[in-house]
């Protein structure tokens, strides 16, 4: 099941032709992750301070598919893929958001894999998820 996060597009995420800039896509995607684990009670920056570490994106895979626009309203999800002991791959879309009729499915604009690691918040090395996080992700 997919979490999603509704997001309008503003004047500074577009380009010239009032088009979402490409690498603003990884920004809502960002978004929608933090408020995903927010969801799940698991706070960035609670994360720092007492578990003593963080996620880092490590790897990102964007398709573009269509374009968003100018004051759109986009649905963007985020859904756990994979989970292992020390990275995360999360799967993510960009989505109109739902339009009167709830029956007709929406395309995606675009679409990415984003791979996540833990890393220590002092030394930023690897390290393993804590349980107790993973059990929060995996078992909501």
């Amino acid at each position: 099941m997919s979490f999603a996060f509704p997001i309008r597009v503003y004047w500074e995420d577009t380009d010239a032709g009032g088009i979402v800039f490409y690498a603003n896509y990884l920004k809502f995607f960002e978004r929608a992750r933090t408020e995903w684990l927010r969801s799940l009670g698991i706070g960035q920056q609670r994360l720092r301070e007492e578990a003593g570490g963080m996620f880092i994106v490590t790897s990102s895979e964007v398709q573009y598919l269509r374009p968003a626009r100018l004051d759109d309203q986009l649905l963007v999800t985020a859904e756990l893929a994979e989970a292992g002991r020390a990275r995360l791959t999360i799967a993510q879309r960009a989505l109109p958001a739902p339009a009167h009729r709830a029956d007709a499915p929406a395309a995606a604009l675009c679409t990415g894999t984003i791979r996540i690691g833990w890393v220590d918040a002092g030394t930023l090395r690897p390290a393993r998820i804590p349980s107790s996080i993973l059990q929060a992700i995996q078992h909501p």
